[in-house]
């Protein structure tokens, strides 16, 4: 039976990119479709009516919702081609320890850098660091949080790389002044190219964040 995968996305997304890197790790092929999340489609609201977002994956007409569970159900049905997460029943459980530190702290801080000024800013900034190096400290030594591949973390988190540069710009900081092990990393990420053809250019994004401030009123 033909697998018919189809990903309901929004190109800036690093939720969606997530998902995009999965994909291209497995050698899968799939239908992009494009949401204006301000004019959702009846697909999308159909597809996942419960949270009503993006990234959603629809595999031979069922649908996967949340991208941490996409990418593990990804890693799951396809277990043969380029694993993701270790066997090890322990190690698979930090890997998804460190997957849910990114979307709890990464995320949230990241946001609240180009949405607030000022004290607020300031404080997620340095959570934001703070937890960039604890980030660093779990990768070590190592080439990937993987190992010597490509992991279920690396696939998680490097989505997130291509909006360092407007973290940057609106929170006027460096952060490789901060992390430089963590940027070597993703730049080594970005070599591969399941990576580098699933990650929006820095620039597009920070074009994308200026426009969401405006949308918000945020200056």
């Amino acid at each position: 039976m033909a697998e018919e995968l189809v990903l309901l996305d929004f190109l800036p997304s690093p939720f969606g990119m997530r998902v995009r890197i999965a994909l291209a790790e497995k050698g899968l092929k799939y239908e992009y479709k494009e949401e204006d999340l301000w004019n959702k489609s009846d697909l999308l609201l159909m597809m996942n009516p419960v949270h009503k977002k993006i990234p959603v994956l629809i595999h031979n007409g069922k649908p996967v919702c949340e991208s941490l569970i996409q990418v593990q159900y990804i890693d799951e049905v396809w277990h043969d081609q380029s694993p993701l997460l270790p066997s090890d029943p322990y190690q698979k459980a930090i890997a998804r320890f460190w997957a849910d530190f990114v979307d709890k702290k990464i995320y949230d801080f990241g946001r609240k850098i180009w949405m607030t000024k000022g004290e607020e800013q300031a404080a997620a900034k340095k959570n934001f660091i703070e937890s960039l190096k604890l980030l660093e400290g779990e990768l070590a030594d190592k080439t990937y949080f993987g190992g010597d591949n490509l992991g279920y973390v690396d696939v998680v988190f490097v989505p997130f790389y291509c909006w360092f540069y407007a973290y940057e710009k609106c929170g006027n900081f460096t952060i490789e002044e901060e992390c430089p092990k963590l940027i070597a990393w993703a730049k080594r990420c970005t070599q591969k190219e399941s990576v580098s053809k699933s990650l929006v250019d820095q620039e597009k994004v920070y074009d994308f964040v200026l426009h969401l401030k405006k949308l918000f009123g945020i200056e």
